[in-house]
This record gives structure tokens, C-alpha cells and sequence, in this order.
């Protein structure tokens, strides 16, 4: 019997004799004695290229949307587990904490970044449906952006977006402010809650860099860290005495229109072992993925990072030991929670550096979006330092990596019980039945 292979059309292109590309029939023939496949109709195929940049996650899907003076932005969660006890309190808390207007040394603008939930909740819990999360803009002031219409802030997205659309929204950046990780921190609440009730993983970030002033890693517990340490101050710097410091960093730039940036610490406590994939899809790959795409993010590493290049092997390893309990566990952990890609159960720890805030009130040299070259003071409203509103925001982004690798750890090395000579459940205690209303 004869098999006769042809080609697909592809977009349509045409060729160089008029014909359609692709659509040609192929002259060789494939020859079988037992398989005859039915000829097809050659129908021409749209190709779709998912390459917008608005969603991040294979599980636990997040697409943010909205733009800084548009109606609102938000996000739309696909995957969540069905049945979580959920509502907008949950949520509200991280927003409170990235909102601006919240002290002296953010962003004067004033919104309540109250959210509403739109879908994919019923009666308090979770459908498995997708949950569409909203937060309105209420406190736009358009004309501030009249001078950046017609020129480049340096060192801000405005000219590469008019590079890459050729269209751009002006006001407020767009989708380029960090107005756009509100649908971030919202959708990683919910993430967060999920790690919390599933395996007891707590999330915990502050900030451990202002411009010069640098609060010593050995100064923090991470054992025993809170939120309650970190929220005390309006800098979110666990120690009160460098947040004073880093306070008074940001103080002195702020009252002569500059800015400066900093550092974000972000720790991972109780973390399910074996999180993360060889090769590609190792975990320190997707949480520097997660947390470099957030605004004016200029620097990952984690564990001993590039102060690791400094020792030798034999002074960097992490030495294992058995716990009275039989747990396998490490002296150090200059791994910082991740070996090979995937998770040993230390504490996961990893460092982001912010630049300064590019949009300052201060004379620069620039372009016009006609090409002429010109001087520019922006306008508008503006963080003299990102990184103490930045904290929930890596937090969010650390928490809807873990959560996606969480559901892909469960999919493939869950289904079937596990070996308890080498692996542990992920699950911290068996959950009661939640009581869902009729």
C-alpha cells in the first residue's frame, strides 16, 4: 500500500512560482505492506505564538493585566486547587503592604488598592475555576506625564517600548510601572496561603540593603525571623537600628529629587524537598526568572552567590549529618536550600538587587520621541527607593514558583506511594475535610 506524505501550509507565504509555500505535494513515496493512511484535506492552519509576556506558570497559572492610569488592573489565576477557603481579606494584606502612599519614603500617590474577586469563589472556597482578582485605579493624574509624551526618561522602559510596539501608554508607564505587580502580589497571597496549609512553608522577606547602608547577614536570624520584625518599621528592615540608618539614606536623596536602590533578602522556610527539575527547569532558575522580571530588578543570587566564588571546595560544601530523628540534613547551607536544581529541605535563601528609582525630578539629558535631543525634569509621583514596597512583591513572586512546583512535584512523584528510605511526604499534617455548603 502507498503512503503519500505532503506538507502543511505555513502562514500562507507565498512562493516564489506564485503557489502557496507549503502546499506543494511531496514526490517520494513511502512504501508499506500492511499501512494505508487515509489522504487529509490540506487546510491551512493558523499559527499561534503565545509570546505576550503576561503569564507566568505551567500548574498554577497568573496572568497579570492593567495598566498604571488605565481602569484598574488585576490578575486571573488558573489551577488553583479546588475547595481553599478564600476571600478578599486574604489578599488584602500584601496589597496594604505594596500599596502606595503608605509612608514618607514611597510614592505620595494615594490608593486603597482594595480588591475585589470577580470569579472562581463560591461560598469561601475556591471552584477550580479561574479566580479573576480587581483592584481600580482611582488617584491618576495624566497631566504629570505631558513632558514624558514627548521624551525618554533615562534609564526607563519608554523608549524600549516605542522600540518594540511602536506604540506605548504614556501615563503612569503603562504596563511598565510596578503598578502592574499589584495582579502579582494578589494572585501570591493565594499562593502563599496554599504553601502555608499544604507543607507549612512560610515565605519571609525584608530588606538588608539602602544605597551604602548594608545590615550584615549575621545580624538576622533566619530560624526565628517574623513579619512582626520586619513590619515595624516603615523600611522593612528587621533591625532597628539599620532601618534608622537606611531611613535617613532615603531621606537625604528624597528632598533633592534623586533616588537610590537597595537590596531585598527573601527567605523560604519548611520547604518540601525535591522542588524543581534538572536541566532547564531547575528551581533557582524559575525564582531567578520569577523575581528578575520584577521592576528595576538589576541582580539575583542565592545561597553563597558570588561570594561563593571566593572559597574553595572543601571550604563551600555543606557537610551532611544525621538528625536524632533520621532526617538527613546539613551543617551549612551554603547551597541555600537548593542542590542540583531541586530542593534539599534547608532554608532556601537568595538576595535581589534593585537599582535606583529611574524617574527623578532632577534635570537630565535626552531624546525626543522625534529625535532631537533636549532636557527633561519628569513630574508625577515616584518612590525615592522601590525596595521597601518591593518586599511583597518578591515574596509574591517567590511563592507562585514554589506553588507551581509544588503541583508539578505532586503530579509526577506523588501519584504512586513514595519510597520512605530516601523520600518524605509533602504534605505537613493530614488535612480535615473542609464542610462545603450545599
Amino acid at each position: 500500500m502507498a503512503l503519500s506524505i505532503s506538507t502543511k501550509p505555513f502562514l500562507g507565504a507565498p512562493s516564489s512560482d506564485g503557489s502557496t509555500l507549503g502546499s506543494l505535494q511531496s514526490s517520494s513515496k513511502l512504501y508499506t505492506p500492511c499501512l494505508q493512511l487515509p489522504a487529509r484535506r490540506s487546510q491551512p492552519k493558523r499559527l499561534e505564538i503565545q509570546a505576550s509576556g503576561s503569564t507566568y506558570g505551567n500548574y498554577f497559572r497568573v496572568t497579570t493585566f492593567g495598566e498604571s492610569h488605565g481602569g484598574g488592573v488585576g490578575c486571573v489565576i488558573d489551577g488553583c486547587p479546588p475547595r481553599l477557603p478564600l476571600s478578599e481579606a486574604d489578599m488584602q494584606v500584601d496589597l496594604d503592604r505594596r500599596r502606595p502612599g503608605q509612608s514618607r519614603i514611597t510614592t505620595p500617590r494615594k490608593e486603597t488598592d482594595t480588591c475585589s474577586i470577580a470569579s472562581g469563589v463560591a461560598d469561601g472556597f475556591t471552584t477550580g475555576s479561574p479566580i479573576k482578582v480587581e483592584v481600580p485605579n482611582t488617584d491618576q493624574r495624566g497631566n504629570d506625564y505631558s513632558e514624558m509624551s514627548l521624551a525618554y526618561r533615562p534609564s526607563h522602559a519608554d523608549a524600549t517600548y516605542d522600540f518594540k510596539y511602536g506604540v506605548r501608554s504614556v501615563q503612569g508607564g503603562g504596563r511598565s510601572s510596578a503598578r502592574e505587580t499589584i495582579g502579582r502580589v494578589a494572585a501570591g497571597a493565594v499562593a502563599k496561603k496554599i504553601l502555608k496549609q499544604y507543607s507549612g512553608t512560610e515565605i519571609i522577606a525584608y530588606v538588608s540593603q539602602v544605597h551604602k547602608v548594608v545590615l550584615p547577614e549575621d545580624l538576622v536570624d533566619h530560624e526565628n525571623l517574623t513579619l512582626d520584625q520586619i513590619e515595624n518599621n516603615i523600611v522593612r528592615c528587621p533591625h532597628p537600628e539599620y532601618a534608622e540608618k537606611m531611613i535617613a539614606a532615603i531621606d537625604a536623596v528624597r528632598v533633592r529629587g534623586d533616588s537610590v536602590g537597595g537590596v531585598v533578602t527573601c527567605i523560604v522556610r519548611n520547604v518540601p524537598r525535591g522542588l524543581g527539575s534538572p536541566v532547564f527547569d531547575k528551581l533557582e532558575a524559575e525564582l531567578a526568572k520569577a523575581v528578575m522580571s520584577l521592576p528595576a530588578t538589576k541582580g539575583f543570587e542565592f545561597g553563597s552567590g558570588f561570594a561563593g566564588t571566593f572559597m574553595t571546595g572543601s571550604e563551600h560544601n555543606d557537610e551532611f549529618y544525621m538528625e536524632e530523628n533520621g532526617r538527613i540534613r546539613t551543617k551549612t547551607n551554603r547551597s541555600g536550600g537548593i542542590q542540583g536544581g531541586i530542593s534539599n529541605g534547608e532554608i532556601i535563601n537568595m538576595r535581589i538587587g534593585f537599582k535606583p528609582t529611574s524617574t527623578i525630578s532632577r534635570k537630565q539629558n535626552t531624546v525626543t520621541r522625534d529625535k532631537h535631543e533636549t532636557e527633561l525634569i519628569a513630574r508625577g509621583r515616584h518612590d525615592p527607593c522601590v525596595v521597601p514596597r518591593a518586599v511583597p512583591m518578591v515574596e509574591a513572586a517567590v511563592a507562585l514558583v514554589l506553588v507551581d512546583q509544588l503541583m508539578a512535584q505532586y503530579a509526577q512523584c506523588m501519584l504512586f506511594p513514595i519510597n520512605p528510605a530516601l523520600q518524605e511526604p509533602m504534605e505537613l499534617n493530614k488535612q480535615e475535610p473542609v464542610q462545603i455548603p450545599h
